[in-house]
């Protein structure tokens, strides 16, 4: 099972992809256009032209997972614009592209808050 954690490395590749490429095609696209060792355990993101599907590539250690989603009606409403070719996201904004959401706009809780410190101590 594909897991994502708020430890996992996102990349989603900004430009459209042809969805005619297996694993092994879009592993060279990871290491040459997004700069990434698909074997270092990261979730790349890859989207069609029509902006219809969206396919994930991930190692876990012991062969690839090439997960797909296709929407049965319309197309994605979000994705990156950046100059660069990917744009790295949170397991969370993954979570929200992947139901069509935009992660720019979801209103998210901080992921770290400092605890309020008491000034006490556990030795007595």
């Amino acid at each position: 099972m594909l897991q994502l954690t708020p430890q996992s490395r996102i990349f989603v590749a900004v430009h459209p992809v042809d969805f005619r490429k297996g694993i092994d095609s879009l592993a060279a696209l990871c290491r040459q256009t997004l700069g990434d060792n698909p074997l270092g355990g990261a979730v790349c993101v890859f989207r069609n032209r029509a902006g219809t599907t969206l396919k994930l590539l991930a190692y876990d250690g012991q062969g690839f997972w090439l997960c797909t989603k296709r929407l049965s009606q319309g197309r994605f409403q979000w994705w990156p614009t950046a100059t660069t070719p990917s744009v790295i996201l949170s397991a969370r904004e993954l979570s929200i592209l992947l139901w069509n959401g935009n992660p720019d706009r979801a209103q998210l809780a901080p992921l770290w808050r400092p605890l309020p410190y008491e000034g006490t101590t556990a030795a007595g």
